[in-house]
């Protein structure tokens, strides 16, 4: 068949590669385009740097943010019987860290327990030894000439030197969000537990029906303490003490709230 006349006019077209005016604007185009696509580039690169240099931009999302300071109170309840504070390690450089008379420190260094993952869950993945689910609580001991983890599981029974001899125990955490809380919320889950400022809680294996008791006055004077120093920014301030908190045994009426299994691994 017969090429018509516009037929060969595109082949003679594409074989030269383009008419005069093509030629000429191609290479001024084609450079202009990837000077445009480094120029992205180096943007796009120089903004990343930027952010991954100043975390402390994600105070923007949800508390407590990279760079907030907060402090809580903790106890560890066995059979009725609170556990010694907790060892402190001074070298330790997570954003959530025990420090004396069992007052933790929030301060996130990462979105891994910033926000909505500084929980109770993540400081107990945090410290070393330790465990915190919904069936199993390991907590690492001190002692003069021993040291090691003790772990407690449901349906365990109480030691026979705690309050609840013999009886058979169970996992749970308590927490009071204010001081004016007199009776605890109770859960299984820790990861529902989020800190936020002056949270006083407990993890606890206690008999069902038990109520676990508030950190020591020891502990709340001490986290109160921690949150004045941090407020004056001079490292110093007055002894500042809180009202005696007690909460009774066994009790019905505390708020309790169960969850799926949440279980952490344990570290080296």
């Amino acid at each position: 068949m017969a090429k018509s006349a516009a037929g060969k006019w595109v082949s003679r077209v594409g074989s030269s590669g383009g008419g005069k005016a093509y030629k000429k604007t191609r290479p001024s185009n084609y450079y202009g385009i990837l000077i445009v696509i480094v120029v992205l580039g180096l943007v796009a690169t120089v903004f990343a740097r930027y952010e991954y240099q100043h975390p402390v931009s994600a105070a923007k999302g949800t508390p407590p943010a990279v760079g907030t300071t907060w402090y809580a109170g903790l106890s560890v309840e066995v059979c009725g019987k609170q556990l010694p504070s907790l060892v402190v390690d001074p070298t330790f450089k997570g954003g959530l860290t025990v420090q004396a008379n069992n007052v933790i420190k929030i301060s996130p260094v990462s979105s891994a327990d910033s926000g909505n993952n500084a929980t109770l869950a993540q400081f107990a993945n945090e410290y070393p030894g330790m465990i915190a689910s919904s069936s199993e609580l390991a907590i690492p001991t001190k002692g003069a000439q021993t040291s090691g983890v003790v772990t407690y599981r449901n349906g365990d029974a109480c030691p026979a030197n705690s309050q609840y001899k013999g009886q058979t125990g169970k996992v749970s955490y308590a927490y009071w969000t204010s001081f004016g809380q007199t009776k605890p919320t109770i859960t299984t889950n820790p990861s529902s537990i989020k800190f936020s400022q002056e949270l006083r809680v407990t993890m606890a294996f206690d008999p069902a029906g038990v109520t676990p008791k508030a950190p020591s006055q020891t502990t709340a004077n001490a986290m109160v303490q921690a949150v004045a120093v941090a407020a004056s920014g001079t490292g110093s301030t007055t002894t500042t003490t809180v009202p005696s908190t007690t909460t009774s045994a066994p009790s019905s009426s505390s708020t309790t709230t169960t969850a799926p299994t949440t279980t952490t691994t344990a570290k080296g």
